[in-house]
């Protein structure tokens, strides 16, 4: 099967080219900014340079290579981000998404579209409503959020309008190898540092009393594969983790995975203007449709984000 990835660049993007080239498809990956070391990109799959933003570029790609299905994860996808640059984050995740859906309208190619959005579309999440469900009432906090939920209701008129095939995928919390800018990352990264002399022993920390669902990307990534088989188009999909963990505790799992030893340092610019407090989700309806169940525990996770970092560093 041809297979486009948007953000082949990204912690997700080059982690579905391995999965993808690993079951011989024919994958072809474009990002623009990457967020991870190109150099390390499967080399089975092609990479190309281009602007989601561009649409005559996209359109010229999309029609040389045909593709009967793509994994839509361009985008700029940090809340913080978003706060400093909100009209770029809806040019990227907006305007970008458009652009990919006019592209295939265009050229009347039938590819199926995963699409890529997000938990932080539903916003703040009081305790008594988790884990989250689909249906509930989408109340984004901050411009990447609000973007995320234009983005999934543009594929959805797609589909409803012109037929073009597409499941939305709500992501939650999720963290592996090769990410960057989550608090697993930040977390395990410091560490390392700290391992390897390049920082005093402080542990630079936001807030810790928030909870978050966590997801492994390589499990995160079998999701999307069982979307692209089994979805419903026109369909979202809650992908989560089976767990609320507190980031503070998270802290203590990574105490018991290494001999760093550490102060905890509160510092001022990790901190957010809205911070949700708990964000976790039911995944029952992906498990229902799709036979999808989270299967890598947390702490191979971190062991894994470890040795990345030692090797990395």
């Amino acid at each position: 099967m041809r297979i486009l990835v948007t953000g082949a660049g990204g912690m997700m993007g080059c982690h579905i080219l391995d999965f993808l080239t690993e079951k011989n498809h024919d994958v072809l990956g474009i990002d623009f900014v990457p967020t991870t070391d190109i150099r390390e990109l499967n080399k089975k799959a092609v990479y190309m340079e281009c602007d989601i933003r561009d649409r005559n570029k996209l359109t010229n790609i999309i029609n040389l290579f045909k593709p009967e299905a793509i994994c839509h994860l361009a985008a700029q996808s940090y809340p913080t981000v978003s706060w400093d640059r909100p009209e770029f984050t809806m040019e990227v995740n907006v305007i970008g998404t458009i652009n990919l859906f006019e592209s295939v309208k265009e050229l009347k190619l039938d590819p199926v579209i995963l699409n890529a959005c997000s938990s932080a579309e539903y916003g703040y999440i009081d305790e008594k409503e988790v884990p989250v469900k689909e249906s509930r009432e989408l109340k984004p906090l901050h411009p990447y959020g609000v973007s995320k939920v234009s983005q999934e209701l543009l594929a959805y008129q797609y589909f409803q309008n012109f037929k073009i095939r597409s499941i939305s995928a709500r992501i939650f919390n999720t963290t592996g190898p090769k990410k960057i800018n989550d608090v697993c990352s930040d977390f395990t990264k410091q560490i390392v540092m700290i391992e390897k002399g390049l920082q005093k022993p402080v542990m630079h920390v936001g807030n810790l009393n928030t909870r978050r669902a966590i997801t492994d990307v390589r499990d995160m990534i079998n999701a999307f594969w069982l979307l692209l088989e089994k979805g419903k188009y026109g369909e979202a999909y809650n992908i989560s983790g089976s767990k609320a963990y507190l980031i503070k505790d998270i802290l203590e799992i990574l105490k018991s995975l290494t001999n760093v030893k550490f102060e905890i340092y509160q510092d001022p610019k990790l901190m957010r203007p809205t911070d949700e407090p708990i964000i976790y989700g039911d995944s029952s309806k992906i498990k229902a449709d799709t036979g999808w169940e989270q299967k890598i525990p947390i702490e191979k996770t971190l062991k894994d984000m470890l040795e990345y970092w030692r090797k990395k560093l």
